[in-house]
C-alpha cells in the first residue's frame, strides 16, 4: 500500500509505492545532524510535490544532493550514486576498486516524515559514513 510521507509544514509530499523493509542510519557528519533514517528507492517509484522550490545542499559539488523544504526547513529527501551497488555498508568496494562510480543515481526519502510508519516492521542497517566517505 502507498505511504506519503510529509514535511512539517506539509509543503513537501513524497509518495512511496509501499512501506520500507529496510532502511539506513548514516553517521556521517551531516546526516548524524539531520537525524535522518533513509529508505532508498528508484527515481521512477516516488512521486515529490512541493509547493514551491526545494532548498538543496550539497556538500561535494552536487553529487550527493539533500532536498529542504524550504518553508518548514524539514530534511526531506536525497539524490545521489547507488553507493551500495558498489560499496559495503563499512565502506570497503565490493569490486576491491576503492574508485569505483556507481553507474545509476538512487533516491533517499527520510522516513521520519511519514507519521504512520510501522518501525517494528523495518530493519535498520547503522552505516559508517563517518569513517568511510
Amino acid at each position: 500500500m502507498p505511504m506519503t510521507a510529509s514535511c512539517h509544514c506539509g509543503g513537501t509530499r513524497i509518495t512511496l509505492p509501499a512501506g520500507p523493509t529496510e532502511a539506513r542510519r548514516c553517521n556521517c557528519s551531516f546526516c548524524s545532524r539531520t537525524g535522518a533514517v533513509w529508505a532508498y528507492y528508484d527515481p521512477s517509484q516516488l512521486r515529490i510535490e512541493t509547493k514551491g522550490e526545494d532548498a538543496v545542499y550539497s556538500a561535494s559539488s552536487g553529487l550527493n544532493r539533500h532536498h529542504f523544504c524550504p518553508t518548514c526547513g524539514m530534511h526531506t529527501w536525497g539524490a545521489s550514486p547507488d553507493w551500495a551497488e558498489m560499496y559495503n555498508a563499512d565502506g570497503t568496494p565490493k569490486n576491491g576498486d576503492p574508485h569505483a562510480m556507481p553507474s545509476r543515481r538512487i533516491y533517499q526519502v527520510n522516513l521520519n516524515l511519514i507519521d504512520e510508519l510501522d518501525w517494528s516492521a523495518i530493519q535498520v542497517e547503522e552505516i559508517d559514513g563517518r569513517s568511510s566517505w
